[in-house]
């Protein structure tokens, strides 16, 4: 066989396995996920952790500039010569794919987490309306100690590089619970590309390369603990998005620090707002008479800051994400975000909120 097709037929392999081991998650849990994701993961925070800048967007950026030049260099020679520079493409893709799944995308493919728990996946409206109301009491409580005026809005007291090195407290104290929670040696930074992921509606993503958490600088500060805590979960190998929602729910407020259970409570609630406005409207318009001014002028806060960024770009990203995560074993696709509701109703059924 010529090598020009070895890393084509490499990628053929790679997917046929993948299509094998999503039936094994007992198997990726074991030797992936809990054996030897940890050690590459904790080296990758430990290595580029302490450099202050983002070396994964520094890495996007020589790769998509040696993409274009690629794609330059070869542009009058597609019509000619397009099987190699097809066979060149593909095998590009085939390195990329491996290294993706080797460094961290295998997790896609562990134990779900609701498993490793032990907690129900169903539950009822009754289940939802007694955890939402508590949800809402918490709130009300944790926001009356930070600000004496229900309805004056948080402001979030603390610099974006103090939040982050505060969020480790909330993922030491869950971890006295739950050992497989453990997080060390922080790589938490703000990405380059803060303005682009905006415009696409994102708040942070991991680079699964070098498994920095890269978190958008730009959004409204009162919400970036629990945003923080939600990349800082796929570092240490959770995959799927509504897992990581709960996790980073439980790290903020599992923190000492007021204003960081502040951001987990806010941000648990309004999902639950949300399953409620599309369940039942009039179930919504009374809880949310029941909460703090202050606290949906937050939520106000938040919506603004998205509206100033609304456009097609948003749009046509969240149609691809949302079909990458449908791919990448979330059947949900960009839903799956919001289906941290059903962990988190369930996980309250047997823990005092």
């Amino acid at each position: 066989m010529k090598s020009k097709y070895v890393l084509p037929l490499f990628l053929v392999l790679q997917i046929i396995f993948l299509q094998i081991i999503a039936h094994f998650p007992e198997t990726v849990e074991r030797y992936y996920s809990t054996d030897l994701f940890p050690y590459l993961s904790r080296l990758s925070r430990l290595v580029l952790g302490p450099i202050p800048f983002s070396v994964g967007d520094c890495l996007y950026f020589i790769l998509i500039g040696l993409l274009l030049r690629w794609f330059w260099i070869t542009r009058k020679s597609w019509k000619v010569n397009w099987k190699n520079n097809d066979l060149q493409l593909v095998s590009f893709v085939s390195v990329f794919y491996f290294f993706f799944h080797f460094f961290w995308a295998l997790n896609y493919y562990r134990q779900p987490l609701f498993e490793k728990l032990n907690i129900e996946r169903e539950y009822s409206d009754a289940d939802l309306l007694a955890f939402t109301q508590k949800l809402i009491l918490k709130t009300n409580s944790i926001h009356k100690q930070l600000v004496k005026n229900d309805s004056a809005a948080i402001v979030f007291p603390y610099t974006p590089e103090e939040q982050v090195s505060k969020n480790i407290n909330g993922y030491k104290n869950l971890a006295q619970h739950y050992p497989f929670f453990e997080y060390q040696d922080l790589s938490v930074k703000n990405s380059l590309f803060s303005v682009p992921l905006t415009y696409m509606g994102f708040g942070g993503y991991l680079n699964p390369f070098t498994n920095e958490a890269q978190i958008n600088s730009l959004l409204p500060l009162y919400s970036s603990p629990t945003t923080s805590c939600h990349e800082m979960a796929h570092q240490i190998g959770f995959a799927s998005e509504s897992e990581c929602n709960f996790i980073g729910f439980l790290a903020s407020i599992k923190n000492d620090d007021p204003y960081f259970k502040y951001s987990g409570y806010s941000f648990a609630l309004r999902y639950c707002l949300y399953n409620w406005q599309d369940r039942d409207e009039m179930v919504f318009n009374k809880l949310l008479k029941t909460i703090h001014p202050g606290i949906l002028k937050n939520y106000k806060e938040t919506d603004d800051f998205w509206k100033q960024y609304e456009s097609f770009i948003d749009k046509g990203f969240h149609v691809f994400y949302d079909n990458f995560l449908k791919i990448n074993q979330q059947k949900d696709g960009i839903n799956s975000y919001s289906k941290f509701v059903d962990l988190m109703v369930n996980y309250y059924k047997t823990e005092e909120l």
